[in-house]
């Protein structure tokens, strides 16, 4: 094979997400002689991985946003992109229930395998459920393929009657690069200027999900506890950032909560927290806490995220019910006499080091290029 099979990955932007940092963790591992990822988003603006992207030989497709009132545009635009695209033969779709379109277009133009990638599940059902509903049953008889990254988000996209035909696909991480190195530890606190500090870390975009204000207040409670603790907030964007600023500013919280922003080194960031602290209202198997399991980090996580994404024994598990002074204590108590330790290994063993999963889903790909 002279050419690489070329496999379309879509999402709504390339930013820095936990489905999109997962496609380029498998992107920068796989044989790119024999698969190359191309990609088609939904938004004008460039993402925070668009560069990289580029740079490793892929193909970025802008599409005009998928809202009600584009719906007969947007089919248009999609008959057109595969009417000209016939290099296409497998896409991949990481946008849940709004892949309905593509995959309905593109069997219509014949493209042989269709997958579906569930990343997570809605907590809270309101009206805009009764179209997710809606477009998850029509787009089912249109793929071909379930992937899933955990039980819950599979059943919830599926429907548990499909549950027994999904693949889960690991969101796997690079373990080596995040292997804890008092090193790097040490040089990572000396560019923040935080040699002396008892570092409370969290790492996510500022949306509900999240559930930073929650985190404010537990870390207020771990302030109370440990004087010298900081709180360090890595990612950027979402629609609560400026909230999360102003409810730090109220408690008077400025010169201790620190808000990095977006980070290309999050394996080294990573290796300077004493604690990672993650209340998520809901999540999928969540690429951050393997990442700070590998990081050696003890892990402190709601018990609202899915058990599957507790791979190492340095995870609690803690309700966000629970006062957020209960999670201070536990945090401080905890922490007291925890060493770090390399945690390859149990990533290892529970499959989800990146190499071999980029060899199986390279496989995969080029199994099912022949089959169609």
């Amino acid at each position: 094979m002279s050419e690489p099979v070329r496999v379309l990955n879509m999402f709504t932007i390339m930013d820095r997400g936990g489905a999109e940092t997962m496609v380029m963790n498998y992107y920068r591992q796989i044989d790119r002689t024999k698969v190359q990822f191309d990609f088609m988003v939904h938004r004008e603006q460039r993402g925070a991985y668009d560069d990289e992207i580029e740079a490793l030989g892929g193909r970025i497709f802008r599409m005009i946003p998928i809202h009600p009132q584009n719906f007969g545009a947007y089919r248009k635009q999609l008959q057109k992109f595969f009417s000209e695209h016939t290099e296409y033969k497998i896409i991949h779709s990481h946008m849940s229930e709004l892949g309905y379109f593509a995959f309905m277009e593109a069997e219509k133009l014949g493209v042989p395998v269709r997958i579906c990638h569930a990343h997570s599940y809605p907590h809270e059902y309101d009206l805009k459920m009764i179209v997710r509903n809606y477009f998850k049953r029509k787009m089912l008889p249109h793929i071909t393929h379930m992937f899933t990254c955990g039980d819950k988000a599979g059943k919830w996209l599926y429907g548990k009657k499909n549950f027994d035909k999904c693949i889960q696909l690991n969101n796997a991480i690079d373990t080596d690069k995040f292997i804890y190195s008092p090193d790097t530890d040490r040089e990572i606190r000396k560019e923040l200027g935080l040699e002396d500090k008892y570092i409370v870390g969290h790492v996510g975009r500022f949306i509900m999900a999240k559930n930073h204000e929650y985190l404010v207040n537990i870390f207020e409670q771990i302030l109370k506890r440990k004087k010298n603790a900081v709180l360090l907030l890595v990612g950027k964007g979402g629609p609560l950032e400026e909230k999360t600023k102003a409810v730090v500013k109220a408690k008077h919280l400025e010169d201790k909560v620190i808000f990095l922003g977006l980070r290309d080194d999050v394996y080294r960031v990573a290796q300077c927290f004493d604690v990672f602290v993650f209340p998520s209202v809901y999540e999928g198997i969540s690429v951050t806490v393997m990442e700070n399991q590998a990081a050696g980090n003890l892990c402190f996580i709601s018990s609202e995220i899915p058990q599957q994404c507790v791979i190492t024994d340095n995870v609690v598990s803690i309700s966000n019910k629970e006062k957020p002074e209960i999670w201070a204590e536990e945090i401080i108590s905890r922490t007291e006499n925890y060493k770090k330790s390399n945690m390859k290994s149990q990533l290892v063993k529970a499959e989800y080091d990146i190499v071999s999963n980029a060899k199986w889903l390279e496989e995969f790909y080029l199994n099912e290029y022949k089959k169609g």
